[in-house]
């Protein structure tokens, strides 16, 4: 443990690693629980592996689980998901009971380890309905979500929420994305861990075997978008953008990315992909398994200029993580993407595949553009995305959560 967190503190200062101290010193044997829908795939899951250790690593008794359900489950939380990012979505009397019905059989499991916690997080909608069943609660409850709900489908968002109005606080990624709720509303942005196998410097000689394992060829510039096979991810804009960029510049593009056990979708979206890409031998469509970190952490220091052309997106750690390694990044103009890039310093924002080619161009015949901004993007998610910074948020919400809650205890011995 110990040298662990002196391995941050080489990276993030010795400053940031004394304020978590401090911080934590007030937490000490705290229990918390988070809860989300899956241990692999997607950007939750990649925070709580190491949010958690890292929890337990400054003396707090932090353990994480996962609900558990059926495809019909899955298939109506992915419905949830698509309507708070603002589709058109019917969540019919059946799918309601198949969702209440899922987290009622978890919440037989759970119940006692979320009852006795200090503090529960629940990780976005699948997990949401197991407040109502912990009646004897003792702790604080947090909703964290980590979708763009900025616009919701109204139907879907006042279903959603006669789930989460009675937590304690709730965490949005930006304040774009919070709706009203009777309770504290919190805002702290996604990070990444500079250590982890996706972010970590790699030997020269594992990269290129890496590479070469795959088959992608490196004489011509390499674009690439590392992200779930999902529409709102919006491959096939990326694979359009590419057609216009190699009708005047040559180049490679990478489409590399898996599913997740919570997305029923992944495996349609895939193959609508390959159609798109229709045989082009420049094109690279990679479908990796979840533990395939060192593998994109590859990619991205091979590549040239990442893309993430999503049409929706909670914050896009992807782009982090590519402007953790210098790369200047093409985003789709929505979500937390607006935190990370900004135009003509670590990238670019754009709303259309034609744009994103404008772009693209526009980088490859500028080299020292591309140096440039990859050195600005470094910097950027040093001093704000990292997972100190992250952390440090979590446990001071905490405290302000145990404030309230000792106030509320001794308002009620002085009534006894």
């Amino acid at each position: 443990m110990v040298s662990k967190l002196a391995e941050y503190e080489t990276v993030v200062g010795k400053l940031a690693m004394s304020k978590l101290r401090q911080l934590a010193k007030h937490l000490q044997g705290a229990t918390v629980v988070h809860v989300n829908s899956t241990k692999e795939g997607g950007g939750v899951a990649e925070i709580l592996n190491w949010l958690v250790p890292m929890m337990n690593d400054f003396g707090l008794n932090a353990r994480w689980e996962v609900i558990e359900g059926n495809d019909e489950y899955f298939k109506t939380t992915k419905s949830f998901h698509n309507g708070l990012q603002g589709r058109p979505t019917v969540i019919s009397k059946s799918m309601q009971q198949a969702y209440e019905g899922t987290v009622e059989e978890n919440a037989d499991r759970l119940r006692p380890i979320l009852e006795e916690a200090d503090f529960v997080v629940i990780h976005d909608p699948q997990p949401a309905a197991l407040l109502e069943q912990c009646p004897n609660r003792k702790g604080k409850w947090i909703w964290r979500c980590h979708i763009d709900v900025s616009r919701p489908y109204r139907k879907v968002w006042q279903y959603l929420k006669s789930k989460v109005s009675d937590y304690d606080a709730s965490i949005f990624s930006m304040a774009e994305f919070a709706q009203p709720l009777p309770h504290p509303e919190f805002l702290i942005a996604p990070s990444i861990d500079p250590l982890s196998e996706k972010n970590c410097n790699l030997p020269m000689d594992e990269l290129e075997s890496i590479i070469s394992d795959l088959g992608i060829p490196r004489e011509l510039p390499i674009l690439t978008q590392i992200s779930r096979f999902d529409r709102f991810k919006d491959p096939i804009g990326v694979i359009e953008a590419f057609k216009m960029v190699t009708e005047s510049v040559e180049a490679e593009l990478v489409l590399a990315g898996g599913g997740a056990t919570d997305d029923p979708e992944g495996a349609a979206v895939l193959e609508e992909v390959k159609d798109a890409a229709n045989g082009d031998e420049h094109i690279h469509i990679l479908f990796l398994p979840s533990n395939a970190h060192r593998t994109v952490n590859a990619l991205q220091r091979i590549s040239t200029i990442v893309i993430q052309k999503s049409l929706q997106e909670g914050f896009g750690l992807t782009v982090t993580e590519a402007l953790w390694k210098g790369k200047p990044v093409i985003g789709g103009n929505v979500g937390g993407i607006r935190m990370q890039v900004h135009n003509y310093y670590t990238g670019f924002l754009v709303d259309t595949p034609e744009g994103a080619a404008l772009r693209i161009r526009y980088l490859l015949r500028q080299p020292g553009r591309i140096k440039a901004f990859g050195e600005i993007g470094r910097q950027f998610v040093k001093e704000n995305f990292l997972l100190t910074r992250h952390l440090r948020e979590y446990f001071t919400l905490m405290l302000e959560l145990k404030q309230k809650l000792s106030n509320h205890l001794l308002a009620d011995q002085a009534v006894l």
